[in-house]
């Protein structure tokens, strides 16, 4: 039997009330107060500038921090293994398990339209920027998954329904196509960090909301500086008395001659009638505009939980040690780990409903090391005289370097046993 093969009305014991309950009414559409607030330009930040998923894409330590997450979890390979008791160590092991169609959705094309590695970008991206993301689990009359398909984050409303059953969630889709009611069995559900039982919390409207509002500030207030010429601003004086109407007139035509980045430097500005000017001392250096932006970059980091240095950063000291080994176990363990459990997670209890089979993204490809750190590995891997039993055979470590197999080294290596002491060399006792 296959992985995902189940009897017919095994999905359908919970799910026809729930479904019937998501279809009718204003559940079927998928409004929510978060998309109300970003179509009407978001909630403002403490700089005044509003901020929303998409405006904030638009900072690049923003982008990069998602692009470095999202992108790190899209290169992981996702597994299938079985957990099975062994009765000569008693204890259980794991058996990956070649389930073709399953992995093939999970790696590698999840529906149609779809690759895996844009699916995981997407889900990150959503999980990260708006809270939660949301893959419809889209199966065969028998129960069996035929494909995944990605939802916008506006197309999906999520609301606790209570039944006879217990407590659960539902979900109403509009994806323009039509309005329908989804089961929790059949919603791939990813939240953010901050899970309430129906929503997560995302990034960038707690942590990140001021830091993005700044960023976004700091870089409108760049680019003006710039098309006017990034040139600081000027006072024209004179001893005669001006009326209201000269005075306009000649602002506009400094404005008209010397603004803009087109007329920085195109004209010198001739003065007559006793007039001089004076350049005003504050620049952006003085405003200390780059040492701000610096620490915004610094604070955006900090909200995603990524290293400043891998992001482009690298004015502060980083403590995560040295060497790029080290900065990618670092980033690997105390970020990227807690996303995917809870990615895995939500991916076994919907897929199988079972603790014999579960999946697991390899966290190895990420930290291989280079190739003097890998060769130290596999030979304390395989074992031998001064390292040991071994743990991996020769046809292991091939395999994890996409080589054949060669004839007769699958044996693991195991220290033979010491020789029996010859009579009359056994140690002497002490003297008591």
């Amino acid at each position: 039997m296959k992985l995902d093969d189940r009897p017919s009305g095994f999905w359908n014991a919970v799910r026809t009330a729930a479904v019937s309950n998501a279809g009718n009414g204003s559940t079927a559409y998928a409004s929510s107060d978060r998309r109300l607030i970003e179509l009407f330009g978001g909630m403002p930040s403490a700089s005044g500038i509003h901020v929303t998923a998409e405006s904030s894409m638009r900072v690049a330590a923003v982008y990069a921090c998602v692009n470095r997450i999202a992108g790190g979890i899209a290169t992981l390979p996702c597994n299938v293994y079985a957990r099975e008791w062994d009765p000569e160590r008693q204890r259980f092991t794991r058996r990956l398990v070649d389930d073709a169609p399953l992995w093939w959705l999970l790696n590698e094309q999840p529906c149609a339209a779809w690759t895996g590695a844009a699916h995981w970008e997407r889900a990150m991206e959503y999980s990260l920027l708006r809270g939660d993301a949301f893959t419809w689990i889209r199966r065969k009359p028998s129960g069996a998954i035929n494909e995944f398909v990605p939802l916008p984050w506006d197309a999906v409303r999520s609301e606790r329904l209570t039944l006879d059953a217990g407590s659960r969630l539902m979900y109403a889709v509009a994806d323009g196509y039509r309005n329908r009611g989804v089961d929790q069995d059949d919603m791939l559900h990813f939240p953010g960090f901050g899970f309430d039982g129906v929503r997560g919390r995302s990034v960038i409207s707690h942590a990140a909301h001021n830091a993005t509002g700044n960023a976004l500030a700091m870089d409108t207030y760049s680019g003006k500086v710039f098309a006017g010429g990034a040139n600081p601003s000027i006072i024209l004086k004179t001893d005669k008395k001006m009326s209201p109407e000269l005075v306009g007139q000649l602002q506009a035509e400094v404005v008209k001659k010397y603004a803009s980045l087109q007329n920085a430097h195109n004209l010198p500005m001739v003065l007559t009638e006793g007039m001089s000017a004076e350049k005003i001392s504050l620049t952006p250096e003085d405003a200390q505009l780059l040492d701000a932006r610096k620490f915004q970059v610094i604070d955006i980091a900090r909200a995603f939980g990524v290293p400043p240095h891998m992001i482009g950063e690298t004015s502060a000291s980083t403590s995560w040690g040295s060497g790029i080994e080290s900065m990618g176990r670092a980033f690997v363990q105390y970020t990227l780990a807690a996303h995917l459990k809870r990615l895995e997670q939500e991916l076994n209890r919907k897929l199988f409903r079972t603790a014999r089979l579960f999946v697991e993204f390899d966290r190895s490809a990420l930290v291989e090391g280079d190739l003097a750190a890998q060769a130290a590995y596999f030979r304390a891997a395989l074992g031998g005289p001064g390292s040991g039993k071994g743990w991996m055979s020769v046809n292991d470590v091939r395999n994890r370097k996409n080589l054949p197999p060669v004839a007769g080294e699958d044996g693991i290596y195991t220290p033979p046993d010491k020789a029996p002491a010859q009579p009359g060399t056994e140690p002497q006792k002490a003297a008591p």
